[in-house]
């Protein structure tokens, strides 16, 4: 499994040995805090979807996205596109609040970060 780097308040924890079952946790949790959250999630681990075959109930065509393409053609990257400016101001605010909660974090390879 590829770890990504993670925002500064968050770190890993393993529920396995040899680095198995990656999970993601609060970094300024105390020592006695983070020993019984991972007890708890290794003692549930079934209740966790490691992957798409683990959610029971669920057809894992529902939750896939696939782009078909026909043979002739190729997948493009396109360029990133202007936002309109009345709104830019909207939009930002809206990713500060999404990165504050810690709902999205930033990706150091993108190459869209300028």
């Amino acid at each position: 499994v590829e770890l990504k780097e993670l925002p500064p308040h968050l770190e890993y924890a393993f529920l396995g040995n040899n680095g198995e079952w990656p999970v993601i946790i609060a970094k300024d949790l105390i020592s006695n805090e983070k020993t019984d959250l991972i007890n708890v999630l290794k003692n549930q681990k079934k209740a966790i979807a490691w992957k798409l075959t683990d959610i029971k109930g669920i057809d894992p065509e529902f939750c896939s996205h696939k782009i078909l393409l026909e043979e002739e053609h190729s997948p493009k990257v396109q360029s990133q596109r202007r936002v309109n400016p009345k709104i830019h101001d909207v939009i930002k605010k809206e990713v500060e609040k999404l990165l504050d909660a810690g709902l999205i974090y930033p990706i150091s390879d993108n190459p869209w970060n300028v």
